[in-house]
């Protein structure tokens, strides 16, 4: 059963924003930092950004400037908006709850976000 569902992926060209969403379907992670983390072809999945509960927001440094990461804890969902995109950004979104250690315990199915240069 899913707990994290992802949406707002797409296809974009070059410059464009795309801004995804991630629901915590069962409101299990309100007390738990959540972000997103993206895995292109070939690559390991790496952290894009991150909102931990009690300290400063995290971006990877490639998005800094460029994504936002932002949580509505009364809906309990976590958005990314991503501005100015480029083909390098081209991955599958996932979103993740709860890290212990340097990874996720609970992940989302993924979102394909495909920009086109």
């Amino acid at each position: 059963q899913e707990l994290l569902v992802e949406s707002g992926g797409g296809s974009v060209e070059g410059g464009g924003s795309l801004t995804l969403s991630c629901v915590d379907i069962q409101s299990r992670f309100s007390l738990c930092g959540m972000g997103w983390y993206r895995q292109a072809p070939g690559k390991e999945r790496v952290l894009v950004s991150w909102t931990p509960k009690y300290t400063e927001d995290i971006y990877l440094e490639a998005v800094k400037g460029r994504f936002t990461i932002s949580r509505d804890n009364t809906k309990n969902v976590v958005y990314l908006q991503m501005n100015n995109l480029k083909a390098e950004d081209t991955a599958v979104y996932y979103c993740g709850a709860c890290k212990q250690g340097n990874l996720p315990n609970y992940w989302g199915q993924g979102t394909q976000v495909t920009v086109s240069s």
